[in-house]
């Protein structure tokens, strides 16, 4: 009888901290999220480059061979996203690619393992998509593997 009353008292102290664990998961839940809105064009990300370059694609291989020629001269002029841990949605809009694209968001090198990523495609010419994550601090890219774009820094401190 006491091992019975020893063993639910066990139970009730772990459903306790569980219930308390959840009360912290749902106030994270509520935190504000922050919009983070971005265009993409025919190979670039328009707010992450210094200007819309105009480049005219008809199929992802244009754009392989677009910043073959250009990337590294825009590489130099790329405005990394500076963002503070937390909740984010990225709104995505396909402004005027004749083709789906996606979206890409991940760690950068190693980080690539343990930090959180978001992805997703079927975004048409003229759509807007929504991405929802929560970034931790440390260093991320962000791409479109379809349009393809190069990768785009974005620093969580």
């Amino acid at each position: 009888m006491q091992f019975r009353l020893l063993q639910y008292g066990s139970l009730l102290a772990f459903v306790f901290v569980a219930g308390c664990s959840s009360t912290s998961q749902t106030s994270e839940e509520n935190q504000p999220v922050e919009v983070i809105k971005l265009t993409q064009t025919g190979c670039q990300f328009l707010e992450t480059e210094s200007e819309d370059f105009k480049f005219k694609t008809t199929q992802a291989d244009d754009c392989k061979t677009l910043n073959g020629e250009t990337l590294e001269q825009r590489q130099s002029s790329f405005k990394p996203l500076t963002l503070k841990p937390g909740k984010y949605v990225f709104e995505v809009t396909n402004r005027d690619v004749p083709y789906e694209l996606g979206f890409y968001l991940r760690g950068e090198g190693i980080n690539q393992v343990t930090l959180p990523k978001v992805s997703g495609g079927d975004l048409n010419q003229g759509q807007t998509q929504a991405y929802e994550i929560t970034l931790k601090p440390g260093n991320y890219v962000l791409s479109c593997p379809l349009n393809p774009t190069p990768d785009y820094p974005v620093i969580v401190q």
